[in-house]
């Protein structure tokens, strides 16, 4: 069974690199659980892919090529949920290995921040077991996406 998160959980990892090459890991992240997984790939950059969530259903996510930023919010209602409600972000990017785990009750969604990025997802539930749990919303119904001059 997938760990018990409450809240999106950010679990980092990291990266040993020597002249074989690298290798990137994430231990304390727990695979047993998960029942499949897909990958996702924009056609640009900067493409928008939101929001989806799920009432029973958890999610992991992982960049395994370029980097993406991700959005995570509870759902309060799954036909009319509160718009004010605070969205948390999470940069996620291959040169630094981690996994973001979206327990059930949360939407997500992500935005690609390098044109060759690709999404590595992994659920909890069956193809037919998601499909009964399925809720989406347009992609602005929270708008975490404008990046942060810094």
């Amino acid at each position: 069974m997938t760990q018990n998160y409450k809240e999106p959980t950010l679990i980092k990892g990291g990266k040993a690199v020597d002249d074989r090459g690298s290798l990137g890991f994430v231990n304390d992240f727990l695979v047993n659980g998960f029942k499949r997984f897909y990958t996702v790939e924009n056609h640009e950059q900067g493409f928008i892919r939101a929001w989806h969530g799920h009432m029973k259903e958890s999610k992991a996510i992982i960049a395994i090529k370029g980097s993406i930023l991700v959005g995570a919010v509870q759902m309060t209602d799954t036909k009319n949920p509160d718009k004010s409600v605070s969205v948390s972000r999470y940069v996620l990017s291959s040169d630094t290995p981690s996994v973001l785990v979206v327990p059930a009750g949360f939407a997500n969604g992500f935005k690609t921040l390098s044109k060759d990025a690709i999404v590595l997802f992994l659920s909890s539930s069956t193809l037919e077991e998601s499909q009964g749990d399925d809720f989406r919303f347009p992609f602005d119904y929270w708008n975490p996406w404008t990046i942060e001059p810094r």
